[in-house]
């Protein structure tokens, strides 16, 4: 069995009407891709970027639906092409898969600094003498493929971490709280807008057998037990963007004991002088960072320590 796909290289202005043809001849899914090699990077509130050129694909269930059986699809592509003024038009086939679990088998155990390893909870650790974080990470931001991650985890390794309290703020999948429980933290408070994020970071925090030392709130919560608590970390990781970041510069300082450390990712390079000017207000930064690799290095990590 397999899924019929029609694909459409157009430029953005033409998405809308071809979307809304391809659902009215009822296909499941639309897939937008970039048809070049343009970056998108954080966007304004309200907008909703879109790449000049863009591959558009329509998906149609030929598995279960009897009424594509007899469809053509070559004509179907034809008449949209035609209709939007598309530059080019192809079909393919999907074929069917267990996708429940085929996301699964592209993921493998990543290698951090100074000897932890983030593995996917159904492979084996390579080392396990290693500080291996076992992580599924679910519907939520967070597999320790990203550089943003391993910049901070790398990060992490290289504090002083025992008996700290750390906040994980925008904490994903939990990957950089986990990551420091099992560094030393005696506590870490996650912070996230997603309750699916939330619900990951618990579970992860269970699989390494640290859920005892990790407490996850979505933001209100989570002011409301800092308030009752007074609640002062010794280091904070905020692995998110730019304009949240410069956001909470002065609310993170609030958060933080004097002489705490925190650790902030998610920028690229012309966003860095920006960030770091937010949080020299009340902190002494250290010099940014990114990986050399041609992959990673438009990437930047920023640390610094409360006056």
């Amino acid at each position: 069995m397999a899924w019929q796909q029609i694909h459409l290289q157009l430029t953005k202005e033409q998405v809308e009407l071809a979307e809304a043809l391809f659902y009215e001849a009822e296909a499941v899914s639309i897939l937008l891709e970039d048809a070049g090699d343009e970056p998108l990077f954080e966007p304004m509130p309200n907008e909703e970027p879109l790449w000049c050129d863009v591959i558009l694909t329509a998906i149609f269930d030929t598995n279960t639906d009897d009424r594509f059986a007899q469809m053509d699809f070559e004509h179907l592509a034809q008449e949209v092409s035609a209709e939007v003024g598309a530059s080019r038009v192809w079909l393919s086939v999907l074929d069917d898969k267990d996708w429940t679990r085929e996301w699964m088998t592209h993921y493998k155990p990543v290698p951090c600094a100074n000897n932890l390893w983030i593995v996917p909870q159904w492979l084996e650790a390579p080392d396990p003498n290693a500080a291996n974080l076992i992580l599924d990470p679910g519907l939520a931001f967070g597999t320790g493929y990203h550089a943003t991650t391993r910049l901070c985890l790398d990060w992490l390794t290289e504090q002083d971490l025992t008996d700290k309290v750390v906040i994980d703020y925008g904490c994903g999948s939990g990957v950089l709280g986990v990551g420091a429980l099992l560094l030393g933290a005696k506590q870490v408070l996650a912070v996230d807008i997603d309750p699916q994020a939330i619900l990951a970071t618990r579970q992860n925090a269970k699989l390494n057998g640290v859920e005892d030392k990790l407490l996850a709130f979505l933001p209100e919560e989570f002011k409301i037990y800092q308030e009752q608590n007074s609640i002062q970390a010794d280091t904070i990781t905020a692995n998110i963007l730019a304009k949240p970041l410069i956001h909470f510069a002065p609310y993170f300082a609030t958060l933080l004991k004097n002489k705490g450390s925190i650790v902030l990712a998610g920028l690229i390079e012309n966003q860095v002088n920006d960030v770091m000017n937010a949080y020299q207000i009340a902190f002494d930064m250290d010099i940014p960072y990114h990986y050399d690799n041609a992959d990673d290095r438009h990437w930047y990590r920023l640390s610094a320590t409360k006056r």
